[in-house]
């Protein structure tokens, strides 16, 4: 499958060996239901420092810590009413909150990039659930990619641009969702979005009202509260244009349903029945495949911006930004 040995099939095995090295210091790659995570004990600084390391990912920019439940997160952070509902609401699963460190939390300094908050998540997917309580510790993870590039569905592509520098790779297959978690932050009683994600804005909104866009230091470069808020991520190699009706000289087209950019070299289509869900969990994945020297660039066409397209088009722009 792979020239990697570090590659492993996830069974229960295989996870309690993960475990086993992500409590000695390791660094393990391992599947979520969003997309792959580098995970480290996030109590270790220098296992966490080994992920900023192998990732080349800039130390002001905040990781998120997983945890395997409410009750366990409860130990770490301080939660405000508002934030305990969504967390009620939307755990475990691909959302994300920034809450109040504890002073007896344990967790390394490195996690929160000089911030007296956290990002936690309770994730969802079944082989990360098994990791978490296997190794019976906070597991720090960004994706399991180079810092600012595309994130990885599948461990192939975690391979491709980690390759050995992880002791394993859990292989799950590809991701459910293929997009990052939401990132929610309460803040005087309101809920403001620091990143789109699967758990939509009208979602959140249920439970908290109006969600507040965050613009208090929108994609700061050298003070972002939460991952994914810097200007240029998730990038390609190659250039995109979005909103693209056509494709210039040598450009490959994404698409989205009847959405296809006419004369593009070669065309991938995110969902051609126009479904969000599904353009969501194949973005990554099909800009990977597009990310190659035969192009020019990388025409996408519009994307519909209610719902999840919110998300979609969040990392598209952070993509494009250059």
């Amino acid at each position: 499958m792979t020239q990697y040995r570090n590659i492993k099939l996830a069974n229960a095995v295989e996870i309690q060996q993960a475990a086993v090295l992500i409590r000695t210091g390791s660094l393990v790659a391992f599947p979520t239901e969003t997309v792959y995570g580098l995970g480290a004990d996030a109590r270790n600084d220098h296992a966490v420092a080994a992920i900023f390391a192998a990732k080349g990912r800039p130390q002001f920019n905040p990781l998120i810590v997983h945890m395997c439940d409410l009750a366990a997160a409860q130990r770490l952070v301080e939660f405000d009413a508002l934030s305990l509902r969504l967390a009620q609401q939307f755990w475990p699963g691909p959302f994300t909150l920034v809450l109040p460190r504890r002073r007896d939390c344990g967790l390394s300094l490195l996690v929160s990039a000089g911030l007296d908050t956290v990002a936690l998540r309770v994730p969802a997917d079944p082989v990360t659930q098994a990791l978490l309580l296997a190794a019976d510790c906070p597991i720090a993870a960004p994706s399991a990619n180079i810092s600012g590039k595309i994130s990885p569905t599948c461990a192939s592509h975690v391979t491709a641009e980690l390759g050995d520098k992880v002791a394993m790779i859990v292989d799950g297959g590809a991701c459910a969702v293929g997009l990052e978690s939401t990132v929610v932050q309460v803040r005087g009683g309101k809920a403001f979005l620091l990143r789109p994600g699967s758990v939509t804005r009208d979602q959140i909104a249920v439970i908290a009202g109006t969600v507040e866009t965050d613009t208090d230091t929108p994609d700061a470069p050298n003070a972002p509260k939460s991952p994914g808020q810097l200007a240029s991520h998730y990038a390609p190699n190659l250039p995109l244009r979005l909103n693209a009706a056509s494709a210039q000289r040598g450009e490959a087209g994404l698409a989205f349903g009847d959405n296809i950019p006419r004369g593009a070299v070669k065309i991938c289509n995110l969902s051609k029945r126009g479904d969000l869900t599904e353009a969501a969990a194949n973005l990554f994945a099909m800009l990977r495949e597009l990310d190659c020297d035969s192009f020019s660039g990388i025409a996408v066409a519009r994307i519909p911006a209610h719902g999840l397209g919110e998300a979609i088009n969040d990392r598209l722009a952070r993509a494009a930004h250059r």
